[in-house]
């Protein structure tokens, strides 16, 4: 397994996020967490990527408990994981191909094969014809194809996808899920965390229905 939550439970104040939440993914699996606002599927992006720790549970990444990870391991740990957000989160004052190398700077990627991996990536994403342009200038299906370039530039073995259809129309998303299709038969993992009904129906996934904090039944 890849993932594995055994009895995760966390809480904000008040507020329980997730509720004894139990679940596997396994290596090359294209999986959804469905649920409404507030159901806890971002949280369990965040509790993936050891942003947050759980309450109690375990949480284990190819059998390593992400809790138990030292500030030193937890940044070579998120290099195996490649993250695309709803709000793209790229830099507006960086053009498309100095977004990606600031990604390829934070794994200590050799410098100069940079310009090689930018432009590898970018093809892959179908946009390498916009490597020079500011975010600004681009479409918003333009920029989640940027933000899921920056994530295969870590060249990850998993991608936690949150919302990433969120803001874009019915054709965009479709060509979006047909890269995450296609990454995913290069041997990758999936989770994406997704509202999105019309996506759910067509990809015919694995579902993940969380509801309130709990795994639905």
């Amino acid at each position: 397994m890849v993932i594995k939550f055994k009895n995760v439970t966390k809480t904000f104040g008040d507020v329980i996020a997730l509720r004894d939440v139990s679940f596997e993914v396994a290596k090359g699996e294209f999986v959804f967490i469905t649920g409404p606002s507030g159901s806890g599927k971002t949280t369990v992006l965040r509790l993936i990527l050891g942003e947050i720790l759980p309450d109690s549970g375990k949480i284990t990444y190819q059998g390593t408990e992400v809790a138990k990870l030292s500030e030193k391991e937890l940044p070579f740990y998120r290099r195996k994981i490649g993250c695309v957000f709803q709000d793209y989160k790229v830099l507006p004052e960086k053009t498309v191909g100095e977004n990606i190398e600031i990604a390829l700077a934070a794994i200590d990627f050799p410098v100069d094969k940079w310009a090689k991996k930018v432009d590898e990536v970018l093809k892959a994403a179908g946009i390498n014809s916009r490597t020079n342009f500011f975010p600004s200038q681009l479409a918003g299906g333009e920029l989640q194809r940027v933000s899921f370039a920056r994530a295969l530039a870590v060249n990850p073995e998993l991608i936690l996808a949150d919302e990433p259809t969120g803001n874009l129309d019915w054709k965009t998303a479709k060509e979006m899920m047909e890269l995450f299709e296609k990454i995913v038969k290069e041997g990758k993992t999936v989770i994406m965390a997704t509202h999105n009904q019309e996506i759910i129906d067509k990809m015919k996934k694995r579902i993940i229905g969380l509801k309130e904090g709990r795994l639905e039944k």
